[in-house]
């Protein structure tokens, strides 16, 4: 992966679960190898669950900013409680619908971009602990020529300046925001992979590591190693493509994001949104969004059936399904404006 001077070969790390060889009990003692689960699909064990494979187990940076979120839906309460200080809030109607212009399946980029910055901002400021790992520490590979001050490991970040770092490099290699949502899932399974420690001395790195590897894996024209190069106009092409091996051997190689897992920090992210106020305004619902939306939804339900065929699973009959009433002879209820 990356630029043409990218190194392609690395070394199989060892993995950090483990493997059940199951045994033929044809052939005693033999053991056999086409069962073996890949990295993917193993179980976490007692308090090894994680977050960025299983979507039931909760975020970190929603629990590292949790008492910010309380503080922030108390704020908003009590706001709400007062009648000057309370916005108009519009509701739906007949005639209109109302919403924000993000789904999960295409979230607003500007919003997505802010709110992953905030879950970093509450990373670095409430850490457990100060682990490191040479390849992320900024004065061991500088991103720029100045290098670093002295306390530079001393200082928490503010969300703007993680914002305007993340945001530099969303808008100059052209990325999306399920780009950034992907970002995060990495950043988190770096964190509880190599039971790292996002902090001021290494923050810069391991998201600019994290956006590398997503940008490859989820943009169809991935960036180049040397793209990032002329974005950042002070570091190697060498030191980018060391950054994405180590990255890499730190997963495990594992790069797969269920899509459970992407659904679950999409709503993790609107939830500290919402408590940040950073919630975008709602705008009415137009004809062209609704069909949009409608398309949207029809393409998703031909997949999920033409999925649940090749399962051999039964799809239940429905109103869909009735002559009558079928979907040709549907009819909306909703008058858009």
């Amino acid at each position: 992966m990356g630029n043409k001077n990218s190194c392609c070969s690395y070394s199989s790390p060892q993995p950090s679960h483990k493997v059940i060889i199951p045994i033929d009990s044809t052939h005693e003692g033999e053991a056999s190898i086409n069962n073996i689960q890949h990295i993917s699909e193993r179980e976490c064990y007692d308090d090894e669950c994680d977050p960025s494979q299983d979507p039931t187990a909760k975020t970190i940076f929603i629990e590292r900013s949790k008492t910010a979120i309380e503080k922030g839906m108390i704020r908003r309460k009590s706001q709400n409680q007062i009648a000057d200080l309370r916005p108009l809030k519009k509701s739906s109607s007949c005639s209109t619908i109302y919403l924000d212009d993000s789904t999960v399946s295409q979230p607003n980029l500007k919003n997505t971009v802010k709110c992953v910055a905030l879950a970093i901002y509450y990373h670095i400021k409430n850490r457990e602990l100060q682990r490191d790992i040479d390849i992320f520490d900024e004065k061991l590979h500088p991103l720029t020529r100045d290098g670093v001050s002295d306390d530079y490991d001393k200082h928490n970040p503010e969300h703007r300046q993680i914002y305007k770092f993340v945001r530099t490099l969303f808008n100059a290699a052209q990325l999306t925001a399920e780009c950034a949502i992907i970002t995060l899932v990495y950043l988190e399974r770096l964190l509880t992979y190599a039971e790292l420690d996002i902090q001021p001395s290494n923050w810069k790195r391991i998201v600019l590591g994290a956006i590398l590897l997503a940008s490859k894996v989820w943009d169809d024209q991935a960036v180049w190693n040397v793209d990032y190069c002329q974005i950042l106009k002070d570091i190697t092409v060498e030191d980018m493509n060391e950054l994405e091996r180590q990255f890499l051997e730190l997963l495990q190689f594992n790069i797969n994001v269920p899509s459970s897992v992407y659904a679950k920090y999409y709503f993790d992210l609107q939830t500290l949104a919402e408590a940040a106020d950073l919630t975008f305004p709602t705008k009415p619902l137009s004809k062209d969004r609704a069909q949009k939306l409608e398309a949207m939804s029809l393409v998703m339900e031909d997949k999920y059936t033409q999925e649940a065929i090749k399962n051999g699973l039964k799809k239940w009959s429905s109103l869909d399904n009735i002559p009558n009433g079928g979907a040709a002879s549907r009819k909306s209820i909703a008058i858009l404006s």
